[in-house]
């Protein structure tokens, strides 16, 4: 239960972060990728802000034998970069730059109850379960992350 309430925290946190900066209005995204029109900065110090603020909650976890509610730290064990990375980051880059959303601010403006933004919602879902299918069809042993890193430690 403990690692359920700070998830939800964790995620209160983000999500009244996302309104506080305003990132999930699309048009100010949308902005900051328009480079060439009328240019937002505000995603660039929104970013900066949080790498800043995060890497003080990093570097503190780094020190820790344990974290406080869950049985292990589960760090990332690849460095590599595939087919699989480059398509999925250009995926997401494709839908952020079309819809000015992405997966965390979306889910913030399900609130809303905007049609556009539950189709979004609704659409990023199904590509996340038809991922996860075609991921347990193609390599049956690739369901978790531990599988995901104990091969990768190979």
């Amino acid at each position: 239960m403990p690692v359920s309430i700070a998830s939800f925290v964790c995620g209160l946190i983000f999500g009244i972060g996302l309104l506080i900066s305003g990132m999930t209005q699309p048009d100010k995204v949308l902005g900051f990728l328009d480079i060439f029109g009328a240019w937002d900065a505000t995603l660039a110090f929104v970013m900066a802000g949080a790498v800043a603020v995060s890497s003080f909650g990093f570097a503190f976890a780094r020190r820790r034998p344990s974290p406080l509610f869950a049985a292990k730290l589960n760090w990332p064990r690849r460095d590599d970069i595939d087919a699989s990375l480059i398509g999925g980051a250009a995926l997401f880059g494709v839908g952020w730059g079309l819809v000015g959303l992405c997966p965390g601010p979306a889910l913030v403006n399900l609130a809303g109850l905007s049609v556009p933004v539950v189709v979004f919602v609704a659409a990023m879902g199904a590509g996340m379960l038809s991922y996860d299918q075609w991921r347990e069809r193609r390599d049956p042993s690739h369901t978790d992350y531990d599988a995901v890193t104990a091969r990768a430690d190979r």
